[in-house]
């Protein structure tokens, strides 16, 4: 990568002002300055900050080097913009769009201090094109990553919701599962159920797959590794919402469900789980 001449870092040292309003007006022609997910302010102090950070870093770095220390505060500033952009709902593109929108006012500047040395403003624009290039990747790499963080942090919180552990009565306690069941939501599932035990002193769980639409061998195994653990934790597991569609699926696939207690209905489970604490349920009057 061709480096930064001295002369063109001191010529945007001494040119920060203008080549940031350059940059605003840019920003401003694309509709970003105007987006209503920015805070008032925040894009200006960043086109400022990163100007002075560009300069500060090409003065002490070589360009090539962007993984080097001298680089090392530009890449923060760059990593801690990509995770604000994502966390405000902007796609990867618009982020990068910030770095490489400053190009034309560079090259304009550019322009002006090598009008008489064609040679040079060729090589010079040219390596201000591929630093800004690897800055702008290096912001579309750390975005994906931040992005990435948050959907997976978002599907922790919807597994979290979507497995409430409900108590029905004093030592009875309920899972509605809505979905499918894979690995990580069944410890999701195991997780929360085996802590709300502990919690409650509860001696019987009733599980409720009314909501899984399909049970396979998969499902099925998954169910056993829950069933297991709360055992192991002294309290007893009941099954509800087997389904005759479902029942027929066991059947066929010769899953063995032998010693776990299934029921029709959560109701019925219910039920059972109140005759074998002791209570008895009748109607008034």
């Amino acid at each position: 990568m061709t480096a930064l001449s001295q002369r063109t870092i001191d010529v945007i040292r001494k040119n920060e002002a203008v080549l940031q309003a350059s940059w605003m007006a840019s920003l401003e022609a694309s509709g970003l300055s105007r987006d209503a997910r920015l805070p008032a302010g925040e894009l200006e102090a960043q086109t400022r900050e990163f100007i002075r950070l560009l300069v500060s870093s090409a003065s002490v770095g070589d360009a090539a080097g962007l993984a080097s220390n001298e680089w090392a505060e530009t890449r923060t500033f760059l990593e801690r913009l990509s995770r604000n952009r994502a966390l405000q709902g902007f796609d990867s593109q618009s982020t990068a769009s910030f770095i490489f929108s400053l190009k034309r006012p560079l090259f304009d500047l550019l322009q002006t201090e090598y009008a008489s040395d064609p040679a040079e403003l060729a090589g010079q624009v040219w390596a201000s094109s591929e630093l800004l290039d690897s800055l702008g990747m290096h912001t579309i790499r750390t975005f994906q990553k931040s992005r990435e963080e948050v959907i997976a942090r978002q599907q922790e919180e919807l597994l979290e919701l979507s497995t409430p552990v409900v108590k029905l009565w004093d030592g009875v306690l309920a899972l509605p599962m809505i979905g499918t069941l894979d690995s990580q939501r069944t410890q999701v599932v195991m997780e929360s159920l085996l802590q709300r035990i502990v919690e409650t002193g509860a001696e019987i769980a009733i599980i409720d797959i009314t909501g899984v639409p399909t049970v396979d061998t998969l499902v099925a195994q998954h169910l056993l590794k829950t069933v297991t653990a709360i055992r192991l934790m002294g309290a007893d597991a009941i099954i509800s919402g087997v389904r005759p569609q479902i029942a027929q699926t066991i059947v066929h696939l010769g899953l063995d469900l032998q010693g776990i207690v299934t029921k029709a209905n959560l109701a019925d489970a219910l039920a059972l789980a109140l005759k074998r604490s002791g209570f008895t349920v009748s109607k008034a009057g």
